[in-house]
């Protein structure tokens, strides 16, 4: 009887595979399950740029769904921003070899970009409003109900100090939002899950990933300033921008400032009590 050679190391890594592939399965269904995020009968639109955090959020949708008890449909859809260098042949390939629904919409924000923005200031604020303006547009003249973009837990914290440091405002990027203009709703089904993870699962299954050259080089993002510091204050304490994760997910409003937000004035008696402190100021804001 010819004896079993069990290769230790190839097993281990085997091993680790299965319990991530598990654990991002197990984390975007919570995820959706926490939010509502996708419902019997939706149609979803799966926002692919070409990134490890897209196609990982399209690879377990579609995982998902395979599983699912409910039906609802999902398609992939790219914005080409006519970047020079672009690999267009890249995402159509991959999704067809994947038996994937998917349209392209073809818009040159990127020459509209270049040309508005001076040089060596950030790129990125008005690539954004515009590549969402098209996004969203699409969305709603073809019937989709769900757009799914692919921001994980780390861009969630990140985006919460960038708002607070710079912005003056104590918000992040909610897994699941209306947008202002009402005809859309998003959702972020990767929102429990770490960059580390989803860099490990790309690798892992082996996706075309098409780097970004509008804003990639540009290393004075206050974003990535941000990124910088949240991975030092990981490296000093692991286990930090989970906690602040889950800080924005257990808010106490009145142990806060903010009075629209909370009836601290109510609190002994009313608005009326504190009136006669500022008769002639308007109710002016506090310090700034």
């Amino acid at each position: 009887m010819n004896a079993v050679v069990v290769n230790p190391p190839r097993a281990k890594a085997r091993g680790e595979a299965n319990k991530l592939v598990k654990r991002l399965r197990r984390q975007v269904g919570q995820a959706i399950q926490d939010y509502g995020m996708i419902r019997a009968g939706d149609k979803v639109m799966v926002c692919l740029s070409g990134g490890k955090d897209s196609y990982t959020m399209l690879d377990l949708l579609l995982l998902l769904r395979e599983a699912a008890p409910v039906e609802f449909e999902l398609v992939a859809v790219n914005l080409d921003q006519k970047q020079p260098g672009f690999p267009e042949h890249v995402l159509p390939e991959y999704l067809k070899s994947r038996g994937v629904p998917y349209h392209i919409i073809e818009q040159d924000t990127y020459s509209v970009v270049k040309r508005v923005i001076p040089e060596g200031k950030t790129l990125c604020s008005l690539c954004s409003r515009l590549r969402r303006g098209a996004l969203y547009n699409y969305a709603a003249e073809n019937g989709f109900n769900k757009i799914a973009l692919g921001h994980h837990r780390d861009d969630i914290v990140a985006t919460f100090f960038l708002n607070m440091f710079y912005g003056s405002t104590l918000k992040a990027m909610p897994p699941k939002l209306k947008s202002d203009d009402g005809r859309n709703i998003v959702i972020r089904p990767l929102s429990y899950c770490r960059e580390q993870d989803i860099a490990a699962y790309a690798e892992l299954r082996g996706f075309p990933i098409i780097p970004c050259n509008l804003c990639g080089s540009q290393e004075q993002l206050q974003r990535k300033q941000i990124r910088r510091m949240l991975d030092e204050w990981e490296r000093q304490q692991p286990g930090r921008v989970e906690h602040i994760f889950g800080a924005l997910r257990n808010v106490a409003p009145s142990q806060l400032a903010d009075t629209g937000l909370f009836d601290f004035a109510g609190l002994d008696g009313g608005a009326d009590a504190v009136d006669w402190l500022m008769p002639d100021r308007g109710g002016e804001p506090g310090p700034q």
